[in-house]
């Protein structure tokens, strides 16, 4: 089992003894995601840490998304339950980069590679993105190495 996953699963058995119902059930349903995860494909296998981040990522974005859709439509309510939940995912991300730090990264994928116009954008953004390593949302990268080929 991986170690993101083992903190996860007691970082929920204690906010079930503490009766934090927040913490517990966004952890319940990440751990959920996590399992259907192990489960895809052929064989049942366990998540790499990566893997789980990976995941968690996903249930994060899922979670801004939700909330923004909410809050389009008028039911604040829901939009705050929806935004207190990825909050409890984001204490197991890591900490997102600055535009700044996004910039300079992505800079350096592209000089790296040498990496120039429309015709490199795919190849360009592979790089880049195994560059920030999950440390920002697909969304900004890609807006990102667009901005710097003047695509």
């Amino acid at each position: 089992m991986s170690t993101l996953k083992d903190l996860l699963t007691a970082d929920m058995r204690n906010a079930l003894k503490a009766r934090d119902e927040l913490t517990t059930s966004t952890l319940r349903m990440a751990l959920a995601a996590i399992g259907n995860a192990e489960v895809a494909g052929k064989a049942k296998r366990e998540l790499s840490d990566d893997e789980v981040l990976s995941v968690l990522t996903k249930e994060a974005k899922k979670r801004r998304e939700a909330a923004t859709a909410f809050a389009d439509a008028g039911r604040v309510e829901q939009a705050e339950k929806e935004r207190a939940e990825g909050e409890v995912l984001d204490r197991y991300l890591p900490k997102q980069l600055s535009d700044e730090e996004l910039a300079e990264l992505v800079r350096g994928a592209l000089a790296g590679g040498g990496f120039e116009g429309k015709a490199q954008l795919g190849p360009a953004m592979k790089a880049s993105q195994a560059a920030v390593a999950g440390r920002a949302e697909g969304g900004r990268v890609a807006a990102e190495v667009r901005r710097q080929l003047g695509v």
